[in-house]
């Protein structure tokens, strides 16, 4: 494996920070404190135009075919400025890439150059509910055949980007017979479709710019050419997609913690106490090079993650552990920033407060942490035996 970023992909990773240094810095505080919705799409839209919005889907279906390290790389940058957008794009890419991987060729051609334009501003996924997080096969939407379509009833939880939304990715019980998830399908529902109704947007600690809400489907009819995939084999799907976003959470994770150590190690250097410079105290060495070697180590746990998910090799142990030692890492980082720069650090006239809370949710989301401790102590034991 070679860790050096070939020439395409510095140049991705050059735009995208050129572009959030520019287009992001600017709003992320104001976006954080009072979200407009208008600005917020509209740099989505000049992602789209850069080429950062499809890095992993294939030109023909009017990607860049980047791949995923460059795509992990450009996450990076943009989660270093702005959180909320890198997760908008991880949960497009991660939706992109399953209407690219098994969908028809109808709904690649519908959907696919859509997303990777920005047209659609956003993508949606819609698996969580109230009794369904970290235990996907406990979805309780479903959705009867009728005719030549299905109708969709149920309701969803934490559904990020669904008010700006071009597209829905939605799991529902397709045989209720079944055993514990082996019932469930997938559904693309379109923005705008009868029955389908956006509902309150979450109040929440970090990431605020990211619209995250309820979905309600009440009688929502969709056509039969909407179900992705084999039916009953949603679960699967679902446990193989949330694997690819978590390069993506774990990516922009290694950004937020990264932007808060420089922060904080520059302000530091600049503080005088005790007649020097914070860092010219061994303690506060300490500290520093504890976090950015943490930091370190995320970057290479993604690479190698990236680097087999590109070369269509198994990932799925590689993408949960980037994304259980990044997002951790990422954690610490930013309260050790904050600890570095004392009770200016814990004030709104600094970044690292909001950093602080948008690292907080990167642990939580695509799995929580503790699930990942399972995932991969079950792929060590089936390699084992």
């Amino acid at each position: 494996m070679n860790l050096e970023l070939t020439e395409a992909q510095k140049a991705i990773q050059t735009t995208a920070r050129e572009f959030a240094q520019a287009e992001l810095e600017p709003v992320a505080a104001q976006l954080d404190r009072e979200f407009d919705r208008r600005v917020f799409v509209a740099n989505l839209k000049k992602l789209a135009d850069l080429g950062l919005t499809g890095l992993e889907v294939k030109r023909e279906h009017g990607g860049s075919e980047a791949g995923a390290i460059a795509f992990s790389v450009a996450m990076t940058e943009i989660g270093r400025v702005c959180a909320s957008t890198a997760t908008t794009l991880v949960l497009n890419d991660m939706v992109a890439e399953v209407i690219q991987d098994i969908g028809t060729p109808e709904q690649k051609a519908l959907h696919l150059p859509r997303l990777c334009a920005g047209e659609y501003p956003a993508a949606s996924f819609a698996l969580t509910e109230a009794g369904a997080g970290s235990d996907a096969a406990a979805v309780a939407t479903t959705a009867v055949p009728d005719g030549d379509g299905w109708i969709l009833n149920g309701a969803k939880r934490f559904t990020m980007n669904a008010p700006f939304a071009g597209v829905f990715l939605v799991w529902a019980v397709t045989d209720r017979a079944a055993p514990k998830g082996k019932g469930m399908s997938c559904f693309l529902v379109e923005a705008g479709t009868r029955g389908l109704r956006v509902g309150r947007t979450e109040d929440k600690l970090g990431q605020r710019a990211t619209a995250t809400t309820e979905l309600a489907f009440h009688d929502c009819r969709v056509p039969r050419g909407a179900l992705v995939g084999r039916l009953n084999d949603g679960f699967r799907m679902a446990v193989t997609e949330l694997a690819r976003a978590r390069i993506g959470i774990a990516s922009l994770a290694l950004g937020i913690g990264l932007s808060a150590m420089d922060f904080a190690t520059r302000y530091a250097s600049r503080r005088v106490q005790f007649d020097d410079s914070l860092t010219a105290l061994q303690g506060v060495q300490w500290m520093i090079a504890d976090a950015y070697t943490d930091l370190e180590a995320a970057r290479l746990l993604l690479l190698s993650a990236a680097w087999r998910k590109e070369r269509g090799q198994p990932f799925v142990k590689a993408a949960s552990m980037a994304k259980l030692f990044a997002t951790d890492a990422a954690n610490r980082a930013c309260y050790t920033a904050m600890q570095l720069m004392g009770g200016a650090g814990y004030t709104r006239a600094y970044p690292v407060e909001r950093y602080a809370r948008d690292a907080r949710l990167t642990s939580i989301y695509a799995g929580a942490n503790e699930l990942q401790r399972v995932i991969i102590a079950g792929e060590i034991l089936k390699e084992l035996a």
